[in-house]
């Protein structure tokens, strides 16, 4: 696994699947002009060939290597990990009241065939109007650090959460279905 996301890891432990957490020393910046999915999709792939390589040149070659990404993206300015407390604020002074997209992409690599596969899957969450008080609150729980967004759905911001169209898992960083498919369309056999 490309990732050393607790909430990645989640849920590979729920699909019953065997992984190791290889962080990807990969720069996670972007053109912030670019089509959200194509950013996701390229970091995605960059984080998977950055730990192929890093493992082939110690001579590993395990059979799989999943690596994602999110962004969040609203009217057109895409919105990555805040670089520290005041940049989580302007995230969320700006997502408040609004409908916002999540793209979460998957990009794996299955070594046995030589081949790559990626994908990105689109949700939208609306949060609730909120008061600067609120924003500071949820500030303090620190929680926005190194989330998309400068937010995790699964954590306390869900109390601001008021509709989602789309994928849960996506939004939380892993879109479960997608990823399940992904694997059984490139030849992993569940249950074997």
């Amino acid at each position: 696994m490309a990732s050393a996301s607790p909430r990645r890891q989640e849920y590979f432990r729920l699909l019953g699947l065997p992984f190791t957490v290889v962080s990807s020393p990969v720069d996670e910046s972007f053109d912030p002009r670019a089509d959200v999915h194509a950013v996701v999709n390229d970091l995605a792939l960059k984080k998977v060939t950055a730990v192929r390589d890093l493992l082939a040149s110690r001579g590993e070659t395990p059979p799989w290597i999943c690596g994602a990404d999110t962004l969040v993206a609203l009217d057109g300015v895409m919105y990555g990990k805040p670089l520290d407390k005041a940049d989580a604020r302007r995230m969320i002074g700006e997502l408040q009241g609004k409908t916002h997209e999540v793209v979460s992409a998957l990009a794996l690599c299955n070594n046995r065939a030589n081949c790559f596969d990626c994908r990105s899957v689109s949700s939208e969450v609306t949060f609730a109007p909120l008061s600067e008080a609120e924003i500071e609150w949820y500030l303090d729980s620190t929680e926005y650090r190194d989330a998309a967004g400068a937010y995790k759905i699964q954590g306390l911001a869900a109390c601001f959460v008021t509709a989602i169209h789309g994928s849960y898992s996506s939004i939380v960083g892993l879109p479960l279905h997608t990823f399940y498919v992904m694997l059984r369309e490139n030849g992993y056999q569940y249950g074997a």
